[in-house]
């Protein structure tokens, strides 16, 4: 075999990888044909000047990976019959056109994530203050988990959550909004428990009602595991009782989607009345009740009301929230609480998609909560939400005073409110993150295949989150609004 020209200079390559990749090389390109034998490691240590060690190591790569062989006594061969269809003998590779793809259903592209950090003033809805989560706190209840450590909790099982975790969120939940759990499902966030019910509950074709205006992600959750779905009116108390009789008289409506506590996006809260009608409707027509209750512990004016769940009877009531709000969304928890008989549905379709959680996080958040940390926490950002949310109030009674048409009710709890700018909002989302501010505004929370009649001619609402940013830049983010608007 002729020596090959090889320059060892990758600094940071050992030399045995950078004399296989050269090897490798000129077999590929046919100018080391098949059978050719090699020279023995001792001439190739000489005429590389590498030690013997370094090619020994080389060619017992190139023999793993199947393009050398070696003979007792003879040595190393090119193999006969290479890996790849690249040779001397190959005069040109012929050109295949790529068929496409197909898909059982073919979704949207994904939306490309928007990293938040670059507005200087940003109203996100539902986004906590990250800075002031007690991560040092936090990092304790880790290391205990470590410290404490059952190895076998980290096998596969427990398909519904950590038992120390349930446990917690369980005693939690009668404790905080008086609902008592026959059991519970930890899920990877609010969206995966969406997804979850919609696979366990929906058939193609399945009718699933719900607001006009409503959370994006869930509508398509159902959507993608075949749903129909109704848009039910909403007034400025919420939900349409008497719409939605109407819809379930003349359609076989399977699943019902609700945010009663503070509505998304309009933060409106329903009231016990209206939820003992939805209620009793559907009971009376089968229909199963989705509650997500994503923002539940901030509550400023008054005690929030309990959620459906808390009475329910009949067991129709299929409860989810999150802790995306209280700590962080990256931690991924957020849990269902239903009927045994639904969580062990619910537990079999988590199995076929991701096994389980995290088990350290849910450890970690199991130690957090007992240990007093978790409500520790909660409190002090009731505390601070509660203050920017005055702000948010005052710097908008502002504007009014100023003779801006701005109209807004105070919600009573939340982490946004629903403001009507009395102008139309098309492009205005746009138009502000060129000038560094992050707003929701109305049109994003309509399905685009709704009811014609049920979608305004005028768009002039904005959804403004105040959770996420200081009182200062509150007050400088709405008056920079302002200015474009008006």
């Amino acid at each position: 075999m002729q020596p090959l020209n090889i320059e060892f200079n990758e600094q940071h390559k050992a030399k045995y990888l950078q004399l296989a990749q050269a090897l490798r090389s000129a077999i590929i390109k046919g100018d080391i044909a098949v059978g050719t034998k090699l020279s023995s490691a001792r001439e190739m240590a000489k005429i590389y000047q590498l030690n013997r060690h370094t090619i020994m190591n080389a060619l017992q790569l190139l023999v793993a990976e199947g393009w050398i062989e070696s003979h007792e006594r003879s040595g190393y061969k090119v193999i006969q019959t290479l890996p790849i269809q690249s040779s001397a003998d190959i005069k040109q590779v012929p050109t295949v056109t790529p068929k496409p793809y197909k898909f059982a259903k073919e979704l949207a592209v994904p939306t490309p994530a928007m990293n938040l950090n670059n507005f200087k003033y940003n109203f996100a809805g539902g986004l906590p203050d990250l800075n002031c989560f007690p991560y040092r706190e936090f990092k304790r209840s880790v290391s205990y988990v470590f410290n404490h450590l059952d190895t076998s909790q980290f096998h596969y099982g427990n398909v519904a959550g950590e038992l120390n975790l349930k446990s917690q969120i369980g005693s939690y939940l009668h404790k905080a909004r008086n609902l008592k759990t026959t059991d519970l499902l930890i899920c990877n966030g609010s969206q995966e428990a969406l997804f979850l019910i919609s696979k366990v509950f929906i058939n193609n074709g399945d009718y699933v009602a719900t607001e006009t205006l409503g959370y994006p992600p869930a509508r398509k959750a159902f959507s993608a595991c075949g749903a129909q779905l109704i848009d039910i009116k909403q007034d400025e108390y919420g939900l349409c009782v008497e719409d939605l009789k109407a819809q379930l008289m003349s359609n076989k409506i399977k699943l019902l989607y609700l945010t009663p506590l503070h509505q998304y996006p309009t933060t409106v809260t329903l009231s016990p009345t209206r939820r003992m009608q939805i209620y009793q409707l559907c009971y009376q027509y089968d229909v199963l009740i989705i509650e997500d209750d994503y923002d539940h512990e901030f509550h400023y004016r008054c005690q929030p009301l309990q959620p459906m769940a808390a009475d329910d009877p009949a067991g129709i009531v299929i409860y989810l929230s999150t802790f995306s709000k209280i700590m962080f969304s990256a931690a991924r928890i957020g849990y269902i609480c239903a009927s045994a008989q639904v969580i062990e549905q619910l537990s079999a379709w988590k199995q076929l998609m991701n096994h389980k959680n995290d088990v350290v996080m849910q450890l970690a958040v199991a130690n957090f909560m007992q240990e007093g940390a978790f409500e520790r926490h909660l409190k002090r950002m009731t505390k601070l939400y509660k203050e920017r949310y005055e702000q948010m109030s005052a710097s908008l009674i502002k504007l009014q005073s100023n003779g801006l048409p701005i109209e807004f009710k105070k919600p009573d709890g939340g982490m946004a409110m629903w403001v009507n700018l009395n102008k139309p909002v098309h492009g205005l989302k746009n138009a502000l993150q060129k000038k560094g501010v992050y707003i929701q505004a109305e049109p994003e929370f309509y399905y685009k295949e709704a009811a014609r009649s049920l979608i305004p001619k005028q768009q002039s609402y904005i959804r403004l989150g105040f959770a996420g940013q200081s009182t200062q830049s509150i007050q400088a983010g709405l008056e920079l609004i302002a200015k474009h608007v008006y």
